[in-house]
């Protein structure tokens, strides 16, 4: 199905670099970026362009708009957003989403990846002490920095700074003009390489699931769509929240499978049960 075809990857901060030889080796596909398409037009980490829909929307969109200006019928995306982890608390986490869109077989395929592995932060910063200390906690130089006037203020700001020398200049002008400056990570794949490594992680998983055919028609894609709950408690034998089994659907033909106790346990530990440990 993808074998010896063109693959576009709407991106411009360098995310082929991973993605590339991943797409290449396991499907014999040749990756190309567009020259053409900016993405920034659809949102920026800065806030200079506000991202206007949710993550899955946005990198639909990304993907259709490159495949238009390309004239490409197969691309991949990504888009990502940074934030508090939905459940480990007062931790940061970094949530990329992973696109093939491939128009001549009609069809969508995403991946989803949460990591805690981000340098994901942001301080105010008065001396260069204070600057130099958060730099080294992000992780500078190998990960870039942004300075601006004040934290999600977009008019003075500026990016991508990777040596000292420009870290420290860049601040003393802040500083003259406004006594202070935010100094925050750079969340742009090819200024964070921890961030392309989350990015990496999730195309291997896209990988899977595009390797993961429909047993009923062998379309590529077929996936987890609905997370049963009711596995029974040791103890008590009543369901609890927990995953009782896995409903596998085509996007296709709507063929569906599902399989039980994917955690490979029967029963649940009787502290996860709300009957009895309330």
């Amino acid at each position: 199905m993808f074998e010896g075809r063109t693959l576009l990857i709407a991106t411009k901060h360098q995310k082929e670099k991973v993605i590339a030889p991943i797409f290449e080796k396991a499907f014999g596909v040749k990756c190309i970026v567009s020259q053409q398409f900016d993405t920034d037009v659809l949102g920026t980490f800065t806030g200079e362009v506000a991202r206007e829909n949710d993550p899955i929307t946005t990198v639909i969109e990304k993907c259709r708009a490159a495949m238009s200006l390309e004239n490409c019928d197969l691309v991949i995306a990504s888009e990502g957003s940074f934030g508090a982890h939905p459940s480990v608390f007062f931790a940061s986490a970094d949530e990329e989403f992973l696109v093939l869109l491939d128009e001549k077989n009609k069809l969508e395929i995403i991946a989803r990846e949460i990591s805690l592995e981000t340098n994901f932060a942001g301080a105010e910063v008065a001396t260069e002490r204070d600057l130099l200390e958060f730099a080294a906690k992000a992780g500078f130089p190998q990960h870039g920095l942004i300075i601006r006037k004040e934290a999600q203020d977009a008019t003075h700001l500026v990016k991508g700074i990777t040596d000292e020398t420009t870290l420290l200049n860049s601040f003393k002008e802040f500083q003259q003009l406004y006594e202070k400056a935010f100094v925050e990570t750079d969340m742009r794949a090819m200024y964070n390489p921890t961030r392309m490594r989350v990015i990496e992680k999730t195309a291997k998983k896209l990988v899977e699931k595009i390797k993961r055919n429909c047993p009923n028609c062998q379309t590529p894609g077929f996936d987890i769509t609905e997370a049963v709950k009711g596995l029974p408690c040791e103890l008590c034998g009543f369901s609890t929240r927990s995953t009782l089994s896995y409903i596998y659907s085509c996007k296709k033909c709507d063929y569906q499978t599902e399989e039980k106790y994917p955690h490979q346990k029967q029963l649940e530990d009787p502290m996860y049960c709300d009957f009895c440990n309330p």
